[in-house]
């Protein structure tokens, strides 16, 4: 058994800190550098110079892609993620090991324990409890260590997640979903507060507009599923409602009206600015940040909300009940039958409904693009020109197909190109001049969807003998050939 680490950062002082508590490690440590790509200073980290720590760059993507980059480009059999603010204790590695050891084929992942250290000299600030909360927290990774096999079925984290937020719960709600387990080991790890300025409790509302996409994705009963607490979001609602209405009643001169609804504002207020406080060192710094947050915190929980529910209804809408605006097509086993690592033209041999499906799509005046993993090539088994060559011979067959995007790295590179990697997908839409959410997606594996979901596109699967149970299941729409795959395409997926 193998695992390696990946650490997402931003470069945070913490990082070395971290670096130096993990050494000796007998895997490797990905090291996922998620600065904007305008930052190209490398990370000064002295334990670099060993070997055992690789940087990797995915230029300020977001927490989510950065562990994927890290997971895709290691090759060992589970992956443990680590938040780059977090303290090993001594033993840490064993304790991880013994864990792996312990759980069956079926287990997806296996959870650390979250020590979250509070002071002992008073008691503890609005945002030292909200940390304090890690310890709970389901699926956290913070510390956390996934199956390699499990990650790639799913097509790892979502990154439409743009924050360290509700990316770790949205994974594991889908590994459960695909009938894997997710279990809590006995290795501790300790996660310090750090500092914050007063308002960060405001910047944590931008949660909620995650709290729509989980919503959207998972139902209106995921928070049981995946054990969050229930927020305050329809407290907020009701006295950020009440206080805009108190303020239209004013300008309208309907001072009643107003002195009503400002005081069901000011007992809403009043009610969350005690409960926060209460609990707390109540020094006066900390009652007047409690105070003044607490007067805006529903308007920014509310006002997030809906910028998520129109993030989510824009997705959604794209393309429900209309034709995409490109269709991008797998090409082994969907276009023409899958011979592997084929280099050779001759031996090219269209999918049964393939020109049918194709004249449709020309029709109906839809652009295509098809988007390929060759790996092949990475391997020394393929040369780029083979597969061309192989390409020109589909469009000699089949008629012209658009752009033709292929990625030829092995697994092991960790590319973001590679399905189930968005790349392609994001970059056959570029090409074409469309949103990756207005196209539609056709392939005969799991990798297809995944990538397609990844880049906010739909996707068809169209299973062939190979294609395992499980990706059928977990596939958005399903369809038995290419043809009514196209079919389905053209009448608006839902």
């Amino acid at each position: 058994m193998t695992c390696d680490i990946v650490i997402p950062t931003v470069g945070r002082p913490s990082l070395a800190r971290l670096l130096d508590a993990l050494e000796p490690f007998p895997g490797r440590i990905w090291l996922v550098d998620d600065r904007p790509a305008a930052i190209a200073v490398p990370l000064s980290i002295d334990a670099m110079r060993s070997g055992s720590v690789i940087e990797l760059r995915t230029g300020g993507r977001g927490p989510a892609a950065a562990r994927n980059a890290g997971w895709r480009a290691s090759g060992a059999e589970w992956i443990a993620f680590l938040d780059d603010d977090v303290v090993p204790p001594e033993g840490w590695g064993e304790a991880l090991a013994a864990d792996l050891a312990a759980v069956g084929e079926r287990t997806a992942g296996v959870q650390g324990r979250i020590v979250v250290p509070l002071p002992a000299d008073r008691r503890p600030t609005d945002w030292e409890r909200n940390v304090k909360g890690l310890e709970a927290a389901r699926w956290a990774t913070a510390d956390m260590a996934y199956r390699r096999a499990a990650l790639k079925q799913v097509g790892g984290f979502d990154e439409r997640f743009p924050r360290n937020y509700r990316e770790d719960a949205d994974l594991g709600l889908r590994l459960v979903a695909a009938g894997w387990e997710i279990v809590r080991g006995e290795r501790t790890i300790v996660h310090p507060v750090g500092p914050a300025p007063p308002w960060i409790s405001l910047r944590a509302q931008a949660g909620n507009a995650d709290d729509a996409l989980m919503r959207a994705a998972h139902g209106k009963r995921w928070r049981a599923a995946a054990g969050a607490p229930p927020g305050r979001l329809p407290r907020h609602a009701i006295t950020a409602t009440a206080g805009l209405a108190s303020l239209a009643a004013l300008c309208a001169g309907r001072p009643r009206a107003a002195a009503a609804a400002g005081a069901l504002w000011a007992v809403g207020t009043a009610e969350l600015a005690g409960a926060r406080i209460a609990p707390g060192p109540k020094t006066p710094r900390e009652i007047a940040a409690m105070l003044a947050t607490s007067i805006a915190m529903p308007f920014f929980a509310v006002g997030q909300r809906l910028r998520g529910h129109a993030r989510v209804q824009a997705l959604r809408g794209a393309g429900r009940g209309r034709p995409p605006a490109a269709v991008l097509l797998d090409r082994d086993d969907t276009l023409i039958a899958d011979v592997p690592y084929n280099g050779d033209p001759a031996r090219v041999v269209p999918m049964p409904t393939a020109r049918d499906a194709l004249a449709r799509l020309r029709r109906a005046g839809i652009p295509t693009a098809v988007i390929s993993n060759q790996s092949g090539i990475g391997r020394g088994l393929l040369t780029e020109a083979q597969v061309r060559a192989v390409n020109a011979k589909v469009e000699a067959l089949l008629g012209p197909l658009g752009p033709w995007l292929f990625c030829p790295h092995v697994p092991e590179e960790g590319c973001d190109c590679r399905k189930p990697a968005p790349g392609l997908v994001r970059a056959a839409a570029e090409r074409l001049g469309v949103p990756p959410a207005r196209c539609v997606v056709i392939g005969d594996v799991g990798a297809d969807c995944e990538a397609a979901r990844a880049a906010g596109a739909r996707a068809v699967l169209v299973p062939t003998p190979r294609t395992r149970p499980e990706e059928v299941a977990a596939a958005p729409a399903v369809a038995p050939d290419l043809a009514r795959a196209v079919e389905l395409a053209l009448g608006g997926l839902p």
